[in-house]
């Protein structure tokens, strides 16, 4: 029996040492090397400060940013050490409740704004925690960001404009906003 298990331990052994040490240690170091900025989590600092990644979603409430998508993510949302999607289905009355609720903020948050409101305001992502809006729901909050900032909603709108990422490789997913990258260009180029 002895004789049985010798090849098999050493099997287990070796492949343990490649799969578990040799492949992932390789990878690193190819990431590291063509995708530091990604292999690093793709951090966005400030004055020295890591203040955010840009693959993550976090939470904005005051008038003078855009909004991102609701989290479910942890019990008070956007917690990166609990993602997760909702798993509540169309005819949830938990899902009816928390889209009514949002929906009654967002349009007491954005009286200007009259028009149908985008999916993405009121439901969260999959991973509940999507660092990016689509571009319908950035216009949606032009008015108010830029009566908070006291600017002209041209403004802003350039502003969105210039932060809309189109689909990748031209043709995978949509085109999207990230939050937290048009939050921090609307705080450095223009002061509340």
């Amino acid at each position: 029996m002895l004789k049985q298990l010798q090849p098999a331990f050493r099997a287990t052994l070796l492949l343990t040492i490649i799969t578990g040490l040799l492949y992932p240690g390789a990878v690193t170091a190819v990431c590291q090397l063509i995708f530091p900025n990604q292999a690093k989590g793709s951090l966005i600092t400030k004055d020295g400060r890591v203040i955010g990644s840009s693959l993550i979603g976090q939470q904005f409430s005051k008038p003078e940013y855009l909004w991102p998508r609701p989290s479910a993510a942890g019990n008070d949302g956007y917690d990166p050490t609990a993602t997760q999607g909702s798993n509540l289905g169309p005819t949830s009355e938990k899902l009816a409740t928390r889209v009514k609720t949002a929906t009654i903020k967002f349009r007491q948050a954005n009286p200007d704004y009259t028009g149908p409101l985008p999916a993405d305001l009121l439901t969260a992502s999959g991973s509940g925690l999507d660092p990016h809006i689509s571009p319908a729901s950035a216009a949606a909050q032009i008015a108010r960001v830029a009566k908070a900032r006291n600017i002209s909603a041209n403004q802003v709108e350039q502003l969105v404009a210039a932060h809309t990422e189109s689909r990748t490789f031209g043709f995978l997913g949509e085109p999207r906003v990230n939050v937290l990258e048009l939050n921090l260009a609307l705080d450095s180029i223009i002061k509340r």
